[in-house]
C-alpha cells in the first residue's frame, strides 16, 4: 500500500510518566506532518522521508501544469473537437505533467475562475471536454487574414508570419482553414520588406510629436529605387497614416511649401526622427477633411482642389456614392440623369476616373476644369491617331 494514497495512521510512543499518547495524522503533498508534543504545548513540524518511488508522482514539469493544460484546450479542442480525460492525461505525460481524474475536475474549476470557457460534452465515460469562446471568433480571424494578405504593403514573407501567428488564437484543426485562405490569394505584394517597420516608425514619430526626415525613392527602369531630389534629404512633420488604394501613406507637414503633403510609405527609406525637432503645421493639420482626404486626392495624386459639378445618369449614381459617400446631394435633372458636387484634387487620375465611366458622365462647372478634360482627350486622340 503507497504511503501517499491513504490515510496514514501512524503510532507515535511518547514516553512520559509511564504514559503512551497515539497519534493519527495525514499525509500532505509536501511530505511533511504535524506532530503534537503534549509536554511543550506546541505544534512541532517534522519531515518524514518516503520511498523513492513515491517522489516521482510529480512530473519534472508539474509547476507548470495549469499552463499545459491551457494550452492544450487552446490549440487542441474547439466546438467540433474535444478531448477525453484520458486524453488530457498523455498529453500532459509528454509535457512531463503527472495528472489523475480527480486533480484534472479540479484544474478545469479554476481554470473557469481564470476565465476559460471550458465546456464538456457526452456524458459518461466518453465524456470530452474542448474550449468554447474565444478572445477572437474564427470569422474575425478569416477578416484578419484576408485584410494581411491584401495589404501591399506588407511583403509575402511577412504576411506568412503574421498569419501564422494569427493561426495559433485558434485551435490547429481550425487553422487549416486560414491557411488555406492564404494560398487561395495572389496579389502583388511590395518588395520592401522593411516597410511595416517603417509604418511603426511613423506612428512613433506622431505619437511623440517630432519631425523625420528621409530619402524618398521612385523605380527607374532597371526596376531599382532610387532616390528622388538628387539624393537630398525630406524633412517634414509627420501628421497622419492614411491606406488607400492599397497602399500606406504619410500625410505631412512640409514647411518649405507651407502645406500638407502626402508619401508612399513603402518608397520612404532611411527613416530617421529628429527627436529635438517638435513637428510644425498644426493649423493646417486642422483644416483637413480628414474622412474626405483619401477621395478628394485621386490615387492621393495631387492638384488643384476645387468643387466639381457633374451630370450623371442615374444607373452611374452609386459609382459616385460609392466612392464620396452618401451626404453627395443630388439633383434631378429630368427623368434619367441627376447633378451632383464634389470637392477633389483636379489631377490627370480625376480626369482619367471620370474617363473611365464612359458615357453617362459630363463635368458641368468649373470651366477651367472643363477645359482641362477636352485638352486631355486631344492629347490621347493625338497618341492613338
Amino acid at each position: 500500500m503507497r504511503p501517499f494514497d491513504l490515510q496514514l495512521i501512524v503510532y507515535a510512543i511518547f514516553e512520559k510518566s509511564k504514559l503512551y499518547f497515539l497519534y493519527s495524522f495525514h499525509q500532505f503533498s509536501s511530505g511533511q506532518v504535524f506532530l503534537f508534543l503534549p509536554e511543550q504545548d506546541i505544534i512541532k513540524e517534522k519531515t518524514i522521508s518516503y520511498p523513492e518511488e513515491a517522489a516521482m508522482t510529480k512530473g519534472i514539469n508539474q509547476k507548470l501544469k495549469m499552463l499545459y493544460l491551457e494550452k492544450i484546450f487552446q490549440r487542441e479542442t474547439d466546438d467540433e473537437h474535444g478531448l477525453t480525460l484520458q486524453e488530457i492525461t498523455e498529453r500532459l505525460n509528454k509535457d512531463g505533467v503527472n495528472a489523475d481524474r480527480k486533480t484534472l475536475y479540479s484544474d478545469f474549476a479554476e481554470l473557469k475562475k481564470y476565465g476559460l470557457d471550458i465546456i464538456s460534452s457526452n456524458g459518461g465515460r466518453n465524456c470530452t471536454y474542448h474550449l468554447g469562446n474565444r478572445e477572437f471568433e474564427l470569422a474575425e480571424l478569416k477578416l484578419l487574414v484576408d485584410s494581411v494578405q491584401a495589404a501591399r504593403f506588407i511583403p509575402d514573407k511577412k504576411s506568412h508570419s503574421l498569419i501564422g501567428k494569427l493561426e495559433k488564437l485558434v485551435s490547429r484543426e481550425q487553422g487549416k482553414s486560414l491557411q488555406r485562405q492564404v494560398l487561395i490569394a495572389g496579389r502583388v505584394k511590395t518588395l520592401n520588406r522593411s516597410v511595416y517597420l517603417t509604418v511603426d516608425k511613423l506612428h512613433q514619430a506622431i505619437n511623440a510629436g517630432v519631425q523625420v526626415r528621409f530619402h524618398y525613392t521612385r523605380w527607374n527602369i532597371n526596376k531599382e529605387l532610387v532616390p528622388r531630389n538628387n539624393g537630398n534629404w525630406f524633412q517634414v512633420s509627420p501628421w497622419l497614416m492614411i491606406l488607400s488604394d492599397e497602399n500606406y501613406y504619410l500625410a505631412a507637414y512640409y514647411e518649405k511649401a507651407g502645406e500638407i503633403r502626402h508619401y508612399r510609405v513603402d518608397k520612404i527609406k532611411d527613416l530617421q526622427l529628429l527627436q529635438d525637432l517638435p513637428r510644425e503645421g498644426e493649423a493646417a493639420f486642422r483644416k483637413l477633411d480628414i474622412p474626405q482626404y483619401a477621395n478628394i486626392h485621386f490615387g492621393m495624386f495631387n492638384g488643384e482642389q476645387t468643387e466639381v459639378e457633374l451630370k450623371v445618369q442615374n444607373e452611374k449614381v452609386g459609382i459616385f456614392i460609392d466612392r464620396f459617400g452618401k451626404d453627395i446631394m443630388l439633383i434631378p435633372q429630368g427623368p434619367d440623369t441627376v447633378s451632383l458636387t464634389v470637392k477633389v484634387d483636379v489631377s490627370d487620375q480625376f480626369l482619367g476616373w471620370i474617363m473611365a465611366l464612359g458615357e453617362g458622365v459630363e463635368i458641368c462647372s468649373p470651366e477651367w476644369v472643363r477645359e482641362k478634360m477636352v485638352q486631355e482627350a486631344r492629347r490621347i486622340l493625338q497618341v492613338y491617331k
